[in-house]
């Protein structure tokens, strides 16, 4: 009888720390990945703000005899611009490219129109994407209008306004939801916690009426805690990039880029759950040993 007793207590609670390793999996696989969302909304985002160029024009108005003179004052300042800070990447369009690009916009093959090179030479800029900024633009523009030899500097700053404002709008949407998330895994995963330890309640007490110290019945149950948070978040970790691979390989985009992003994120999700776990395994316990034993019938 006693062994059949023992037998269903250590199912019982094998039982109890499987649904607690999966109720920590499933909440961190879902943070996770809505901490993956964030990062690569946030590349998006940037990948956006990089292809709204600033155009840097030279003067058209020179004398041909000059030209060797001209190119090699213009090769110089676009090394000056390349090494600007606010300068994510730049392009050298000569006279000759611009009049190639206007050909084909315009649908022209003859050179007709176009006997000569008629449009200034410039530099395409992109900016990086923190410059891409309402307060910062303008700051940019003038750090590229400065350069000895530019002319006039053109950009559609409304547009970059737009799409500034907008991303950042969906970005503050993800984070939130982010943010609702992780409150949600401290949630849930502090009820998992508090319910097992609910059911040791009286073994806690137990042992505190024969005398063991508070400290010795808080060691096992905060080690067994840090086991169990570690193999949830290990196990949700590896759900989570599971899928991740097999989205990424569907759609041909890389699956990890060596972004530093992704390494926090790893470190964060194992972070929460261990933390969260061993916290709510002390305050879950630490209840229990301040309890009356007449209230342990009525927690």
């Amino acid at each position: 009888m006693a062994k059949t007793v023992d037998d269903f207590n250590k199912r019982r609670l094998r039982s109890s720390n499987i649904t607690v390793v999966i109720s920590i999996a499933l909440v961190l696989f879902l943070l996770g990945l809505m901490g993956l969302i964030l990062i690569n909304a946030q590349k998006y985002s940037d990948y956006i703000k990089e292809q709204l160029v600033v155009n840097a024009y030279f003067n058209e108005n020179y004398d041909a005899k000059d030209s060797l003179k001209i190119a090699k004052f213009e090769a110089e300042a676009f090394k000056k611009i390349q090494v600007l800070v606010p300068v994510k990447r730049a392009t050298y369009i000569s006279r000759q490219m611009a009049s190639e690009e206007a050909k084909k916009s315009m649908g022209i093959d003859s050179e007709a129109l176009f006997d000569t090179n008629i449009f200034p030479s410039s530099v395409e800029v992109a900016l990086k994407p923190e410059y891409v900024d309402p307060t910062k633009i303008d700051d940019a523009i003038k750090q590229i209008a400065s350069i000895p030899g530019i002319v006039d500097v053109k950009n559609n700053s409304s547009l970059m306004v737009d799409v500034y404002n907008n991303l950042n709008r969906i970005l503050k949407w993800i984070l939130g939801f982010s943010l609702l998330f992780l409150v949600l895994a401290v949630v849930l995963i502090n009820n998992s916690i508090r319910l097992k330890i609910f059911s040791k309640r009286f073994i806690i007490k137990t042992m505190q009426l024969v005398g063991a110290r508070r400290r010795f019945i808080l060691k096992p149950f905060v080690l067994e805690a840090l086991v169990l948070g570690l193999i949830g978040s290990v196990i949700g970790l590896l759900a989570l990039f599971g899928v991740w691979y097999y989205f990424t390989n569907q759609i041909g985009q890389a699956f990890m880029d060596n972004d530093p992003q992704y390494y926090w994120l790893i470190a964060l999700v194992l972070g929460i759950g261990i933390l969260i776990t061993v916290v709510s395994t002390i305050f879950a316990t630490w209840r229990f040993l301040r309890t009356n034993i007449d209230d342990l019938y009525y927690s």
